[in-house]
């Protein structure tokens, strides 16, 4: 009798392969937006830091998905994070910031980008719809003027108030706003 210890039992990471998936490249991103073009996809693309995931993350990324055919989702690295929000960000490292986006089923895609603003990666996605949540004006929103000049259009979609990271943060040390 075989000890139950000593069973190899087959097993596939299908979920978790399907999540790798959607995790990119510059170059895997192009081959795969060549793809979704010749399929007619429109495509929209945000971008953020995504440090503690909350209902307005999902509430907004669900409304972006809602705007076209696939969401593309670039997410500033954790170097990036430090330059824009501080020293003690990102609190979420950057592999799980990855995953845990990757992870919805709203989200298509997501590339992280090294830069304190996505403008090359836009340049390479060319989306059809740029996003931003409503505390960005259209017009403040990087990557605007190229989206605009290339027959896209540029949305503010609304925010949803008491959800942020920074309230997370505030209430995780004891300063609750």
């Amino acid at each position: 009798m075989l000890n139950s210890l000593s069973v190899i039992i087959p097993f596939t990471m299908t979920n978790f392969s399907q999540i790798q998936q959607k995790i990119h490249t510059n170059e895997t991103l192009s081959r795969t937006l060549v793809q979704w073009r010749e399929a007619g996809q429109r495509i929209v693309f945000t971008n953020g830091c995504f440090d503690l995931l909350h209902y307005g993350h999902l509430h907004y990324l669900a409304q972006a998905r809602d705007l076209a055919d696939r969401l593309v989702v670039g997410l500033n690295s954790a170097a990036s994070v430090r330059r824009l929000k501080g020293p003690n960000r990102p609190i979420n490292d950057e592999l799980t910031r990855t995953y845990l986006l990757a992870a919805l089923q709203m989200v298509d895609a997501v590339i992280v980008f090294e830069g304190d603003t996505p403008i090359e990666l836009i340049k390479i996605v060319q989306p059809d719809i740029l996003v931003k949540g409503g505390d960005w004006e259209p017009e403040q929103i990087v990557g605007s003027e190229f989206v605009l000049a290339q027959g896209g259009q540029v949305l503010s979609l609304p925010f949803v108030e008491g959800y942020s990271t920074t309230n997370i943060e505030q209430k995780i040390l004891g300063r609750e706003k």
